[in-house]
């Protein structure tokens, strides 16, 4: 049964930091890529970041360049999101999931979200 817990949001000022994590189990943790994703309330869902495990390629959304830090603990099957510099458009329900490939494409496994909170 494969699952993923994202645990870690809560409420920050603008210009804090926070650091997610994506508890996994039920799968090859190191043979699928993670994903973090975000939905703001009345918009869409966006791409956040992604590890890859095809090419150990590392993405991310240019919202997110240069301030946001994905990495994976393949001895604990969790993946981090490490947030710096935090900004109230930064706030949104955070999800990660897991690709059905080592890719960074369909993913098919997610977890239950985690709300960040950024106040200016």
């Amino acid at each position: 049964d494969v699952q993923l817990q994202a645990s870690g949001g809560g409420l920050v000022q603008a210009g804090g930091s926070l650091t997610l994590s994506c508890a996994t189990s039920g799968f090859t943790f190191d043979e699928h890529a993670i994903g973090w994703f975000r939905q703001a309330p009345g918009k869409e869902r966006e791409d956040v970041a992604c590890i890859s495990r095809g090419n150990n390629a590392i993405y991310y959304a240019d919202s997110a360049k240069g301030r946001f830090t994905i990495s994976s603990d393949n001895a604990k099957n969790t993946v981090y999101l490490r947030m710096n510099s935090l900004q109230s458009w930064d706030t949104a329900v955070y999800f990660c999931a897991a690709s059905g490939s080592r890719y960074c494409d369909s993913f098919e496994s997610w977890g239950q979200g985690t709300q960040v909170t950024v106040s200016s």
